[in-house]
């Protein structure tokens, strides 16, 4: 383009070698463009030689034709931005501003001012060029660095598993660390009824460990008037002179209750209560040392919760990874082989010698169609999670709708759910522990009827599955080991899993979390 218009402005073949020269500069600008030494000084060469080209240009012809040459400026002062040479980019425009100065004076330009204005305009074109390429360059190279979020949650997920090898215990669990916090306090004040509690949602909180002789129902409500609400919005110890329980307390009875707060920066993360019963046990050197002793505790909580929180989503995704597998390989493979022996049986011949393999192959195929449906049930199975919206309540149901219509099973519903929610760790467990329960009655219980009781009201809940079949036996070694499973989710959550015969026929599986509100006592 600078050819042609120095050939329009000047009709002069003699600038073609200006032109030249500047196109020789171009070639080792262009092959050595990142090298440290070529690169810097072919683009000083080709503003030189620009500069003397477009004064050369407007000496032939009018001053202001010396913007027929200088557009080509632009060029080496972009390279050098797009190469992170910012600091250079400024030195090129300082020295064609030199050199069309000089060449101006040599010629007897410099009081023109045509002149003066091409050069000026396009000495500011080639900066605002500049600028905007680098600010460009540094967006792009920014989100460049940003590292991905799967990059990232692999560098914070190494992190946590070497801390995690380090720990005392090597533990993240964390009813663990409250059941160790509780006996630390123990071990520093009067304690007969302790309890670590951490938020739910809701408005309710859930206990992660408690100690007493007999189980305490924990007021867990953060809008009640009690010493745990108050400590968890004020984030400081609160004592009070009756019980934190829901349960009434025997009139006469005196008791002490200390409720500490577990803070982590600015977030309550749980409560640590705590009761004996007699009066004024908590006195403030008490209420000092039990705060030493809880506060570092609080961070450790806080790594144990959201550890848990992230196994749990960890745990969800590999079963969703499993169904897809399955659904994507075996599943696919069976229904091929089930197609393969309809072919069969419908390629033999209807005689009576052919009869006898006929007639295996239609067991055959039932068996296969048997294994499809099991198959395609584990998958449903895999699949069903608490949804964040619907609760516990609602994916028990449907599973068991599903199950019972699969099996040929009336299902009997009792459901009944507060606002409240459990933690999503515990719900998962309490829903594969009735998954199990449901797919036992189904698959060995030879049941008719199938009973679901589902009462959720954190930090209690109650599941219930009783059906009308043949009892549990010695000789189902597989639902043995369902029961086994059973337990150790109910441990792992500190439920109760309770297995006895119905009455006249049956079983009932129940696991029961926590103690069920005495209406009317708080």
């Amino acid at each position: 383009m600078a050819t042609v218009l120095s050939l329009w402005a000047t009709d002069d073949a003699r600038v073609l070698g200006w032109l030249g020269l500047l196109t020789l500069a171009a070639v080792p600008s262009l092959l050595g463009a990142a090298h440290p030494v070529i690169g810097p000084l072919s683009r000083l060469a080709e503003v030189v030689l620009c500069g003397l080209a477009a004064a050369a240009v407007a000496a032939e012809s009018e001053p202001a034709m010396a913007a027929a040459v200088l557009p080509y400026l632009t060029v080496p002062v972009v390279v050098a931005v797009l190469y992170g040479h910012r600091i250079e980019s400024f030195a090129l425009i300082a020295g064609a501003a030199g050199v069309l100065t000089g060449a101006g004076l040599t010629d007897g330009l410099a009081g023109e001012a045509g002149y003066l204005l091409a050069c000026a305009q396009w000495l500011v074109v080639s900066v605002l060029a500049g600028e905007v390429i680098g600010a460009m360059r540094r967006r792009m190279q920014n989100r460049r660095v940003a590292p991905q979020p799967y990059a990232e949650a692999a560098r914070l997920l190494t992190q946590l598993r070497s801390v995690a090898r380090q720990l005392p215990g090597a533990t993240l669990d964390p009813g663990g660390l409250a059941e160790h916090l509780i006996e630390e306090v123990r071990a520093l004040v009067p304690v007969e009824r302790s309890a670590v509690l951490s938020a739910s949602g809701g408005g309710r909180l859930v206990v992660l460990a408690q100690h007493g002789t007999d189980r305490v129902d924990w007021e867990t409500a953060l809008d009640a008037d009690s010493a745990i609400a108050d400590a968890w919005a004020s984030q400081q110890p609160q004592t009070s002179a009756r019980s934190q329980s829901r349960t009434t307390v025997p009139a006469g009875t005196e008791v002490s209750a200390l409720v500490v707060p577990l803070v982590a920066g600015v977030r309550t993360i749980g409560l640590v209560a705590m009761e004996t019963d007699s009066a004024g046990a908590y006195p403030q050197p008490v209420i000092k040392r039990v705060v030493d002793v809880v506060g570092p505790a609080a961070i450790r909580l806080e790594a144990a919760l959201l550890f848990d929180e992230v196994r749990t989503i960890a745990t969800t995704e590999e079963r969703q990874r499993l169904a897809r597998e399955i659904h994507d390989g075996v599943a696919q493979e069976l229904v091929m082989v089930g197609y393969g022996i309809d072919n069969t049986l419908a390629a033999l011949p209807d005689t009576p010698d052919s009869a006898p393999a006929v007639e295996e192959l239609r067991v055959l195929r039932a068996e296969v169609t048997r294994v499809i449906t099991e198959l395609r049930l584990s998958l449903f199975e895999l699949r069903s999670e608490v949804d964040r919206y619907g609760g516990l309540t609602a994916a028990v149901a449907d599973y068991a709708r599903t199950i019972a219509a699969t099996g040929g099973l009336r299902v009997h519903f009792t459901l009944n759910e507060s606002t409240a929610r459990l933690p999503a760790a515990v719900e998962a467990e309490l829903l594969r522990i009735a998954q199990e329960a449901i797919t036992n009655a189904r698959k060995h219980a030879g049941a008719e009827n199938l009973w679901v009781t589902c009462v959720v009201d954190p930090p209690y809940a109650n599941i219930e599955v009783s059906d009308d079949g043949s009892g549990i036996g010695d000789s189902r070694p597989d639902g043995r080991y369902g029961l086994a499973i059973m337990k150790e989710r109910a441990d792992r959550i500190r439920g109760r899993l309770e297995i006895k015969p119905r009455n006249p026929t049956g079983t009932t599986v129940a696991v029961v979390l926590g103690t069920a509100t005495r209406r009317g006592s708080v």
